[in-house]
């Protein structure tokens, strides 16, 4: 039995910091050695079986080499999923919603904590199930190009500015900044131009041109890799006439050579058995038997399949079609992020060993769940009923999500032993003497069978009625998924269920019973997507979309919609008045989609969302008015509350390139920043703007700075002119010269 001697210091996470003599069984146990020499030394201690099994999500233990088995496929997309109890955070479509960075960060560190936490103490038991491990296949930073893609409330919205800030915020969060050490390993996905459908995604081919390519579906990812995320996850659908997991360009041109991405390539679940399922029968037909595939995913740089598809490896060395000096490559690759995870090293190296299970949906993470969801509420109008008092005589709650559980959640969620739906929430919130009626009223998605419902009635004798209307992740979500969605999960019918609005109609006609003394409802809606909202905002007093909020979602929206908090969240994405003004589901040209190309003017703008105060942008100035190209510009306005209630702003800026060569976007985000600021108070608010802000992306995906004029627009909304229309305060906006 060989043994390794280690006489150097040991290293960071070691209570003996002194010179030492450990022995180790095998020299890839050795912390003293390079990654290089360790990663090494282990494969060439595995036999081809071994080297194929550990090239798939779920790994087997190899026992001579006291190795336990390992399952990649872990998930944490706004908290720990598909694990024991954990902190629910708002649904990443909610988390774009705050525009915060910091909180996003916030979010994603505790998010670990609890990841450590949950593996440290399933490894000591000797669990090893799926999702109990350290690799997070997560964020989801596709672009939601479309509102009928179920998977858009995966996303932070529509904007690559806002996509990739968020990110890599959520990316730093998650794998920490230890230098040796990843506390997890953070995954991008799915790369890349995928955002549905989701009923032939196994077989659709995105046809994208370059400009489209890398003004919108590419920099995210860029900027991530630059974050440096650990994994990038290939996507099940072809793009450009090839499969994303076999695709030259994009893997090998753009992610490793011009990128110089070094982590591990990913396939998404099965998205290998897609290559040798034939054209026609729900797949890409680029090739004929698992082993070829297998080859072709290994050769195309995937390290790692979730499947069982590399199990054809062996049979693909042997009929010549991959060696198995190029499996070894990528199987080195794909272990590396083992060992940065400490995997391989004694307990007690890695920092982050000690975390323990106090921190699992602790009393701090349940505050930052309710803080993240405060933050994403939007509120869509308000005629003055809001914020409510918490003193009325009576308050009439209903609708299908008031009690669902299922609103709360989305997709890839975990759960725990406390989440506060919508009505126990405002059950809380109100005085102990005032009366609380609830009942179901309406069905999620199917009309009732029985002509009498005596839930409207409450609407006439109640001082305000709060209906909870909207979609779960039964409608809209991933394919197989979503059991109540006829479309895979997708949204092909744009508006709410009709019975929904069928309810709402009839407990506003109950409510205005009396014309002396007619009754408010305030309409609270759930969901992931944009929904058509033109009934409910005609029949509704007052509009709040809450998304999918997490644990706490019913206190924060009591928060709310009783004033201890102002609402401050934006919207990440454009609802459009009808799905008439976007060109055709499969087409991926940007051509008339999102805020960035639409050339119609949409229900609620992107970035749009009120407050129960106002705000006034005032002399903005910037430190030069004429500018060569490599120039840093520095751009400050003054924001003022100028209402009677302290509140949270999100202030956007915005550039327009008004003499663009090509065509360009309308005007595109480049800067956030959330502002409190009380009543009456001013504060000057800086932006620093640096050469690429001015840059356009040419036909040929280059981009360049041409010389010319320049808008720069600042304000609490993007600047299409039907924000002001709603009741967004007035943007701030100069001219810019560029030489």
């Amino acid at each position: 039995m060989l043994r390794c001697t280690n006489r150097s210091e040991n290293k960071v996470g070691n209570d003996d910091k002194s010179s030492s003599t450990k022995t180790y069984e095998f020299p890839f146990q050795d912390p003293s050695l390079t990654l290089d020499k360790r990663i090494d030394d282990l494969i060439s201690r595995l036999t081809l079986e071994e080297k194929v099994d550990q090239m798939m999500n779920g790994t087997s233990a190899i026992e001579r080499l006291s190795i336990p088995p390992y399952d990649y496929w872990n998930e944490a997309l706004h908290g720990v999923g598909r694990a024991s109890a954990a902190t629910v955070y708002p649904q990443a479509i909610g988390l774009g919603a705050t525009f915060d960075k910091d909180l996003v960060y916030r979010v994603s560190s505790a998010i670990s904590d609890e990841a450590r936490a949950l593996y440290n103490a399933t490894s000591e038991k000797g669990n090893y199930n799926r999702y109990n491990g350290l690799t997070f296949w997560t964020p989801n930073i596709n672009i939601f190009r479309d509102p009928r893609w179920g998977r858009g409330q995966e996303t932070y919205g529509e904007d690559p500015y806002l996509t990739s800030a968020l990110g890599a915020s959520f990316v730093n969060g998650l794998q920490g900044d230890h230098p040796d050490y990843l506390k997890t390993a953070a995954c991008a996905k799915h790369f890349a131009v995928h955002s549905g459908p989701e009923q032939v995604r196994h077989e659709f081919n995105a046809e994208v041109s370059q400009k489209d390519l890398w003004e919108t579906y590419l920099p995210a990812f860029k900027v991530l890799v630059d974050a440096n995320v650990e994994a990038v996850m290939c996507a099940y659908n072809s793009t450009n006439g090839e499969p994303c997991c076999a695709n030259n360009y994009l893997i090998t041109e753009v992610l490793r050579d011009s990128w110089g991405f070094k982590g591990h390539v990913l396939s998404d679940c099965w998205a290998i058995v897609d290559f040798f399922t034939p054209k026609g029968q729900g797949g890409h037909g680029a090739s004929s038997t698992m082993a070829e595939a297998a080859a072709l995913a290994v050769k195309s740089g995937v390290s790692l399949n979730c499947g069982d598809s590399y199990e054809a490896l062996p049979e693909a060395i042997q009929q010549g079609l991959i060696t198995e000096k190029e499996l070894d490559e990528q199987l080195s690759i794909l272990l590396r992020t083992r060992f940065k995870l400490g995997m391989f090293d004694p307990k007690g190296s890695s920092p982050y060993d000690d975390i323990s299970m106090n921190v699992v949906n602790s009393e701090a993470h349940r505050n930052l769940a309710k803080e993240a969801a405060q933050k994403s509420i939007v509120l869509l109008k308000n005629n003055g009923i809001l914020p409510l008092k918490n003193n009325l005589s009576k308050y009439f709650i209903t609708g299908p999500n008031a009690t669902s559980i299922e609103a709360l959640l989305g997709n890839y969620y975990g759960v725990n032993s406390n989440l506060v739906t919508i009505m126990e929430g405002i059950s809380a919130a109100i005085h102990p003497a005032s009366q609380l009626q609830y009942r179901l009223g309406a069905m999620l998605n199917k009309k009732s069978l029985n002509p009498i419902n005596y839930a409207t009635g409450n609407a006439a004798n109640s001082d305000v009625t709060i209906a909870v209307l909207g979609l779960t992740s039964t409608l809209e979500g991933e394919e197989g998924d979503s059991i109540d969605s006829s479309t895979a999960g997708d949204r092909l019918d744009y508006n709410l269920p009709e019975n929904q609005i069928e309810y709402l109609k009839d407990l506003r006609e109950t409510a205005d019973k009396n014309p002396e003394d007619k009754k408010p409802i305030v309409a609270i809606i759930t969901g992931g997507s944009p929904v058509n909202l033109k009934e409910v905002y005609e029949l509704a007093d007052a509009v709040l979309f809450v998304w999918y909020p997490g644990e706490e979602g019913g206190t924060a929206v009591a928060d709310v919609i009783f004033g201890n908090v102002s609402p401050s969240g934006r919207l990440p994405i454009t609802f459009p008045e009808s799905l008439n003004q976007l060109p055709p589901y499969e087409d991926y040209s940007m051509k008339g989609r999102t805020y960035r190309y639409m050339n119609s003017e949409p229900m609620f703008p992107f970035g749009f969302g009120l407050s129960y105060t106002h705000f006034t942008y005032s002399e903005i100035k910037a430190s030069k008015m004429n500018i060569s190209s490599n120039e840093k510009l520095n751009v400050e306005v003054t924001l003022t509350n100028s209402g009677e209630v302290k509140s949270d702003e999100v202030v956007q800026m915005y550039i327009s390139d008004l003499e663009a060569s090509v065509a360009v976007p309308y005007f595109q985000l480049i800067n956030t920043k959330r502002i409190t600021l009380e009543p009456g108070a001013s504060q000057s608010v800086k932006f620093e703007l640096s050469p690429k802000d001015f840059e356009i992306v040419k036909e040929d995906g280059s981009r360049t700075i041409e010389p010319g004029k320049f808008k720069i627009y600042i304000g609490g909304s993007s600047p299409m002119k039907r924000s002001v229309e709603l009741g967004a305060s007035k943007m701030s906006e100069l001219e810019i010269s560029v030489h």
